[in-house]
């Protein structure tokens, strides 16, 4: 007798081939039969009329904080994440001396939107080395499997100290103790090391990310470190503006040429530059062409940032007479922003130059909506804030404050920052259309207070596989694109396919069904922390391997998930 039986679903399994009708035998975390199945398991899962794929997994996630704390890794998890690969875009806990903490701490808060009291308390620095914060996480269960990157921030100034924060070159000494470090924590388990390079990563006091101006001569360290240490990947987030994109990405594939390590890089379509994306893709594409393995990671919708009274930012948080009562619950926040004097004194002062979120001068109100339930992440140019303004014979503020003092401060605004130029998801559907591109970016477990991307996973499915006005796209690409293609990019050969003999990670959902609910601000994290949640619903089971972690969405308790120690 199986331990468990999905009876009777479509099964898509992870290969891009067409989806066919069959039985799933799993015995022991494994499955061990595909077809028809006989006996009776001792636990079922009547899958008829529904889809059955193997669990998604989620290579661009921030879970490094709060996989130390929670067991539970929500959002990701309610979304058919089984695997999720942390420690991106150069950001984490580890290494990291005591005297660092701080410093970490306010790197993340200010890059990731992780406010610094959730993650005093929720951290216990059990660990000092990248081998060390491995164990920590291999100490605890949780509902998904877990890999980490070892962040370049952390390693650079665990090695270099205030020369790293302030930017100063690394020295051949500086690149060999990284190098080191790298190697040792790919022996330990790390999957690869992660850098930035963007101008947007800075922390709250406006200081930028200690890995920014790093040279070509760092990175190709980082690059042998993993050499060394038997092999992983090197994930990368730019500006690409040093001084172009395509010098850019030359250092890069010089880096991947002369090591033989792989690489994976953020892809966002901006709004400021229209054409730089497509360059960077045709370079990535014959990068790989000529048998090197760069990747581009894009997100499958916007990605936008949700205004509101509830969340960390909005419109007006820079203005002066709106920081005097921005200490107020939301509700008496925005009955006291009713007030007509308050609401002309704050409308009348300047949004940017008291504020400290770095992203504010890239949002404008021609690409700020209504976010409504359910919510629309391609609303169309004539539902903006501008349009409705102009219609309404006011100004876009007006509009704005009045939207955020509705429904005792409720509701949220919607501003894409990329991949909707055209006030389409073009840009998104031509990544779609290119094998050597990856779907992701969903940045599960960051950006608490503001965005709310961790339901990536049910948006691809849902919208590029059923409900797209730009291309519906057959349904095993998308889930070949959730599942064995980030699964191979990550080193992850266990995963990713339904295949006898393979890891029993699950996801049984119906189609028809599936749907994306309004996020919600919920007070869950330590410190009484607050983040922004959206559930899903169409999931009826995930199984995780072999033990079903949720049905119709809500947890079992099972806890089958675990730190993964290196590529496979």
């Amino acid at each position: 007798m199986a331990d468990l039986v999905i009876r009777g679903g479509t099964v898509v399994d992870g290969t891009g081939a067409p989806a066919f009708e069959a039985d799933i035998a799993i015995d022991a975390g494994r499955i061990t039969a595909i077809g028809r199945v006989p006996e009776a398991g001792r636990e079922e899962i009547d899958a008829r009329g529904r889809i059955v794929s193997a669990g998604f997994v989620d290579i661009h996630t921030h879970y490094d904080g709060q996989a130390v704390w929670d067991s539970h890794l929500a959002p990701s998890a309610w979304h058919g994440v089984t695997t999720a690969v942390m420690g991106n875009c150069g950001v984490g806990f580890a290494p990291c001396r005591e005297a660092d903490r701080d410093k970490l701490i306010e790197l993340m808060e200010g890059v990731e939107d992780i406010p610094g009291p959730i993650l005093h308390e929720g951290l216990d620095w059990r660990w000092e080395t990248f081998p060390e914060y491995l164990d920590a996480l291999d100490a605890k269960a949780r509902d998904i499997d877990i890999c980490a990157l070892l962040p370049h921030g952390a390693l650079r100034v665990h090695v270099m100290g205030e020369r790293g924060l302030a930017l100063e070159n690394a020295n051949q000494a500086d690149i060999a103790a990284m190098r080191a470090m790298t190697a040792e924590a790919v022996r330990a388990g790390a999957f690869g090391v992660s850098t930035s390079r963007t101008i947007s990563h800075k922390t709250l006091k406006g200081d930028p990310s200690p890995t920014l101006r790093a040279q070509e001569e760092e990175l190709h360290g980082l690059a042998l470190g993993l050499r060394d240490g038997g092999g992983g990947m090197l994930e990368m987030v730019s500006d690409w503006n040093t001084p172009d994109p395509a010098t850019e990405f030359a250092i890069l594939r010089r880096v991947v040429e002369a090591t033989g390590q792989p690489a994976v890089f953020s892809l966002t379509a901006r709004h400021d530059r229209t054409e730089a994306w497509k360059e960077l893709l045709g370079l990535s594409d014959a990068a790989a062409a000529a048998g090197l393995p760069i990747r581009p990671v894009f997100p499958p919708r916007p990605i936008g940032i949700l205004l509101g009274l509830q969340g960390s930012q909005n419109p007006f948080s820079g203005c002066a007479s709106y920081k005097a009562v921005a200490h107020l619950p939301a509700p008496a926040r925005a009955a006291t922003m009713r007030d007509p004097a308050l609401r002309a004194a704050i409308l009348s002062e300047d949004r940017v130059a008291g504020s400290n979120f770095p992203l504010i001068t890239r949002l404008g109100f021609e690409r700020m909506f209504p976010f409504g339930d359910p919510p629309d992440y391609a609303p169309p140019q004539d539902a903006s804030i501008a349009a409705i303004a102009g219609r309404e014979g006011c100004s876009p503020e007006e509009v704005a404050y009045d939207l955020l003092t509705a429904d005792d401060g409720a509701g949220f605004i919607f501003a894409p920052l990329t991949n909707f130029a055209d006030y389409t998801l073009s840009a998104s559907a031509e990544c779609l259309r290119h094998p050597n591109a990856i779907a992701g970016l969903s940045d599960g477990g960051a950006h608490v207070g503001f965005i709310s991307d961790g339901s990536f996973p049910t948006f691809l499915l849902a919208y590029w596989a059923r409900d797209a006005k730009e291309q519906v796209f057959a349904l095993p690409e998308i889930v070949r694109r959730l599942t064995s293609d980030t699964a191979a990019a990550a080193g992850l050969s266990d995963r990713g396919v339904l295949k006898p003999g393979l890891r029993a990670d699950v996801n049984v959902f119906d189609l028809a069904a599936l749907g994306l609910d309004a996020p919600r601000m919920v007070a869950d994290l330590p410190a009484g922390g607050r983040r922004l949640l959206q559930r899903a619903r169409g999931y009826v089971a995930t199984v995780v391997a072999g033990s079903v972690t949720y049905r119709d969405g809500e947890a079992t308790g099972a806890l089958p998930g675990r730190l993964v120690r290196g590529r496979r």
